[in-house]
């Protein structure tokens, strides 16, 4: 079974813990916020449905205070993907996820395919922010609306998408290294 790493990081308050959780269908920490101190861990086991069978995700759940910066190298060290996580309607979010950006994707660096951008609706919210326009480099990536109370199926769906994506990288800079290897 392969495994991959994938990082959930966005402003504090955005919703990165709730999406962890309900991606992984842990019920850890549902009901009052608590910020996440440093990262979580959860584990999430998906169906690849390929030959290789199922792959093994880490889901590091990032605290989006930035009292952690000093921790984020190790954070970002062999990771696969990223999602940046943010709340549509906090303007300040739309600023800071730039900066996210930069840091977990630009400087690592991953491919624009590797990151998903999840624009998270918490619950009560207006929701009236479909239309975001979204600064380049970040109107390039896939961006995800994710209301949990109203389609939480959709969102699921999106994220086994992205996370089969980041299977298929995975296997093609594999084959690559191998070809390499043999040639």
């Amino acid at each position: 079974m392969q495994g991959a790493k994938v990082l959930l990081v966005g402003p504090r308050e955005s919703g990165k813990s709730v999406l962890a959780n309900f991606v992984s269908e842990s019920i850890e920490g549902i009901g009052s916020y608590s910020p996440t101190q440093g990262v979580r861990i959860l584990e999430y086991e998906m169906n690849s449905n390929r030959k290789g069978g199922a792959c093994q995700f880490e889901l590091w759940d990032c605290s989006g205070d930035q009292k952690f910066e000093t921790c984020w190298p190790a954070l970002m060290k062999d990771s696969h993907g990223v999602v940046i996580v943010f709340n549509p309607e906090l303007p300040s979010h739309l600023k800071e996820i730039e900066m996210w950006y930069s840091y977990f994707v630009q400087q690592q660096p991953l491919l624009d395919s590797q990151c998903l951008l999840v624009a998270h609706h918490k619950p009560g919210s207006t929701g009236h922010t479909e239309n975001l326009s979204l600064a380049y480099p970040l109107n390039k990536l896939k961006l995800v609306h994710s209301n949990l109370e109203e389609d939480a199926e959709d969102v699921r769906m999106e994220f086994n998408k992205y996370f089969r994506s980041i299977i298929t990288f995975i296997n093609e800079s594999r084959e690559k290294e191998e070809m390499s290897i043999i040639s």
